[in-house]
């Protein structure tokens, strides 16, 4: 069962030390001290290990010693391989320890359950790291389409790529790689949150062009989702292409550019185009991963339900296996039917100032530049 619940700060242990740890979320932690603090880091790199612990002086644990580092902190950031997020969930849950887990979920929509279920029984709070639902211009865009601004929404289309590097996990299977999974749940996150809705069913056609770096997954993939309502969102991820990062929702009176639309390491921008008038926004570098620590530790603290919860990140790989099944079948798959429980609040746009990439220890980027 959860542990008394702390007072001020929640003590934090980051599993998995390769780029987004190292880059983000670790550095994250001088931003939400009003709340967080970070306590313990684990990874089965003793290099890692040693020279992140001197350098944020807090203990390091190898995956051997994961359950004696839960019993001494209260909740777990998991930056693991997408293989490995519902083994290390479920032994956090069962130890007590609230869950903030990296996109996406997990690999399977089996594997989700199992993670809501163990979260569920020990009475541990459960959140996807979609670091986007807390981000500024994404909200706003959010805000936008649901006040009307550009008519009935109808369409939405995106595009996400980038070239790989070779050997990065996003390229291994057994781990969990592939375009959908690694960036693909950005598109389809953001189009269910725009539309306001799940999609019925979904058609999708994965290509490969033969490059021996991807010969394990989808060099790239073109998806298509009917929405209730004769709404159509499409979207095209790929792993060996230049890097693009945008969306695009047009609706019957006006359209809303978000480009780019899901970075970290820059600002974001978007224009409103309604008729005929552009209106531009845009933002500078943010640490977008901050804000998901303060609002999930104010969860924590005032037991409130996180959003975006464990459902939200379900059908997020629900839908991607769906896609998958419909490349690889040729055929339409249908998705089936899905009520989401939880939902925003104002207390998710949290702004902070943007951070300094730091120096990498043994951990490198996914793209090739």
């Amino acid at each position: 069962m959860a542990r008394q619940k702390p007072q001020k700060k929640i003590r934090y242990a980051v599993v998995g030390l390769g780029h987004i740890a190292q880059v983000a979320v670790l550095p994250a932690f001088a931003h939400a001290r009003r709340n967080s603090v970070l306590a313990a880091l684990v990874s089965d790199d003793p290099t890692k290990r040693r020279l992140l612990s001197k350098k944020y002086r807090v203990p390091g644990f190898s995956y051997e010693q994961y359950e004696e580092c839960l019993a001494d902190v209260d909740a777990v950031y998991i930056a693991l391989p997408n293989s490995m997020h519902a083994e290390y969930t479920i032994r956090a849950a069962r130890a007590g320890a609230h869950v903030l887990c990296e996109k996406p979920m997990a690999v399977t929509a089996d594997q989700c359950e199992e993670m809501i279920d163990a979260c569920a029984s020990q009475g541990v709070k459960l959140m996807v790291a979609y670091r986007l639902h807390f981000e500024e211009i994404n909200l706003n865009a959010a805000d936008l389409v649901r006040r009307g601004r550009i008519g009935e929404p109808k369409y939405f289309n995106s595009s996400f790529s980038m070239t790989v590097r070779r050997g990065d996990i996003r390229t291994k299977r057994a781990l969990g790689g592939g375009t959908l999974y690694d960036i693909g749940v950005y598109c389809i996150n953001a189009a269910r949150a725009l539309f306001r809705a799940e999609p019925k069913e979904v058609i999708a056609l994965s290509v490969n062009s033969g490059p021996d770096k991807l010969n394990e997954i989808d060099e790239s993939t073109a998806s298509v989702l009917r929405f209730d309502g004769e709404r159509v969102a499409s979207f095209v991820t790929s792993f060996n292409a230049d890097d693009v990062a945008s969306y695009r929702i047009v609706g019957t009176k006006g359209q809303l550019l978000v480009n780019p639309a899901y970075e970290y390491a820059e600002g974001l921008a978007y224009e409103l185009t309604v008729n005929g008038t552009t209106r531009k926004r845009r933002t500078g570098k943010r640490d977008q991963f901050a804000p998901e620590l303060l609002y999930f530790s104010d969860c924590i603290l005032k037991n409130r339900d996180p959003e975006p919860s464990g459902e939200e990140g379900l059908q997020d790989v629900r839908i991607v296996q769906a896609l998958y099944e419909s490349a690889d079948t040729g055929k339409v798959v249908q998705v089936p039917p899905f009520t989401k429980r939880t939902r925003p609040t104002g207390r998710q746009r949290i702004t902070r100032p943007g951070i300094e990439k730091p120096d990498l220890i043994k951990a490198q980027s996914a793209s090739e530049d």
